[in-house]
């Protein structure tokens, strides 16, 4: 809590996250402008001028890269924030320092602090014909206030949607990290490769150092960015496969160990604590990074870097959460996404049969989704998750599940909770050891179906357990 802005009127963290969530949506294609935003910044006297920024695009990989920078920077003793979205269980999520999402009282002062600000742009806007300010505008706003006020050296922020638009590019990042370009959001960012590039590399500044991962489209969206980085005089590019590369790479326990090679070095035999051919590739945009924000000259510590990267934790990304069965969260939800799982569990774990639980938002590339884990799954179920504004309803999904399955691999259930029982019943009854080796279960779709399961099944200790001895029930 700061001293400036007690929370005297003892407002509690559910109001507050009501007060935020029930602003507009972000998702308006009439009001593309940043004029809310940056008279918030003129309104709160520019905190974001106080730190040095990581700023992070992309279809796919944004939270992934943003967590890997951070912990690389943080365990060169620097302060960190971290912004991330969506959140998958509490909004919290998206706003740490130091590591830690901040709590429900640090929450909502953050909140105080800038709400007599977010009144008067929200007059200010009306006024001119303009919407309120959006959720994601608050968000954002409060992430920055928190940062300045902790303070933090290094603040590492991920783009909500898009880039060029967005709410946090009033921020000029030292880095700006552009992972693959993908169709996503094409309602918003155009029905083209070319198009959503634009929107991407709109994050890229003057005083930036552009960082671009692989690019699955690259003869399209290499010229876009690379355009950019010329037209806005940035400091630099450094692209996967030219200035920066992956060299070698082996499974491992929970993981893998990657070789890499930056602009300022060659780190060997660096364990990554996450899956996929994909996780390497962002460890690399991520490793790249922190050399440029990290006050460092040559390569970074190689003890440094495997602890940061050894240790670095990403809920819903390919995360295991139970054994016997395997239960694996993923909160992909476009083909890039898919494509990336199906490689990451078909290299790093022999499953004999695997049951999908899937729940995904009507807006999304459904049937091309569920093409490219077909040959993964064994059986899909087939349900909804909790934002019923957006989810696909069970009956629909169920139809296309069926076209690309076929009616006897396919189940529905309307809850999230039945299909998750049904799809571990169905691993059980093929389990003739009764240790669930070999089987599991595979729950993806969304970040909100990622989250509502991450929820479900998370493992409370006993309070009891907690107590002296002596005091136990």
């Amino acid at each position: 809590m700061s001293l400036e802005h007690p929370n005297q009127d003892g407002a509690q963290m559910l109001q507050v996250e009501r007060l935020i969530m029930n602003r507009p949506t972000e998702h308006n294609t009439t009001n593309l402008n940043l004029d809310r935003m940056h008279l918030m910044l003129d309104l709160m006297g520019h905190p974001e001028e106080s730190f040095r920024v990581v700023h992070i695009t992309g279809t796919n990989g944004k939270g992934s890269t943003a967590r890997m920078v951070e912990a690389l920077v943080r365990a060169y003793g620097l302060q960190t924030g971290l912004y991330t979205s969506p959140h998958l269980q509490r909004v919290n999520e998206r706003i740490c320092i130091n590591g830690q999402q901040l709590g429900d009282e640090a929450f909502v002062d953050a909140y105080e602090q800038i709400a007599p600000f977010v009144d008067m742009v929200d007059v200010q806007s009306v006024k001119d014909g303009g919407p309120a300010m959006s959720f994601f505008e608050v968000l954002t706003s409060m992430a920055i206030a928190a940062f300045a006020d902790a303070p933090v050296d290094v603040a590492i922020i991920e783009v909500g949607m898009g880039g060029l638009w967005d709410a946090t590019n009033v921020i000029d990042g030292d880095v700006s990290i552009i992972g693959p370009v993908d169709m996503d959001h094409m309602q918003w960012l155009g029905d083209t490769v070319e198009q959503i590039a634009t929107e991407k590399a709109g994050i890229i500044k003057s005083r930036s150092t552009a960082v671009i991962g692989p690019q699955p489209h690259a003869a399209k969206v290499m010229p876009i960015i690379e355009e950019a980085v010329q037209r806005n005089h940035a400091q630099g590019l450094i692209r996967d496969g030219e200035e920066m590369e992956v060299t070698g790479r082996l499974p491992a326990v929970g993981g893998q160990v990657v070789d890499m090679r930056t602009p300022n070095g060659v780190y060997e035999q660096v364990p990554v604590a996450k899956f996929g051919r994909h996780q390497a590739h962002n460890a690399l945009s991520a490793l790249a990074a922190a050399e440029i924000v990290l006050p460092v000259n040559g390569a970074l510590d190689g003890d440094l870097v495997a602890e940061a990267l050894g240790g670095v934790k990403i809920p819903g990304r390919i995360e295991q959460i139970r054994t016997s069965p395997t239960i694996i969260l993923d909160g992909g939800h476009n083909v890039n996404a898919a494509q990336a799982l199906r490689d990451a569990i078909e290299e790093s774990y022999d499953f004999r049969q695997l049951v999908g639980v899937v729940a995904m938002m009507k807006d999304k590339q459904v049937e091309e989704y569920l093409g490219i884990l077909e040959p993964l799954l064994s059986e899909v179920v087939v349900t909804e998750n909790s934002w019923r504004d957006r989810v696909m309803p069970a009956k629909e999904l169920e139809a296309i599940a069926v076209g690309v399955f076929g009616r006897d691999r396919v189940t529905r259930r309307d809850s999230l909770p039945d299909a998750i029982q049904s799809a571990v019943d169905m691993v059980d009854a093929e389990d003739e050891v009764g240790v669930g080796y070999g089987q599991g279960v595979l729950i993806c779709g969304s970040f909100v179906t990622a989250g509502d399961a991450r929820t479900l099944l998370k493992e409370h200790m006993n309070a009891d357990l907690a107590k002296p001895k002596s005091e136990r029930v």
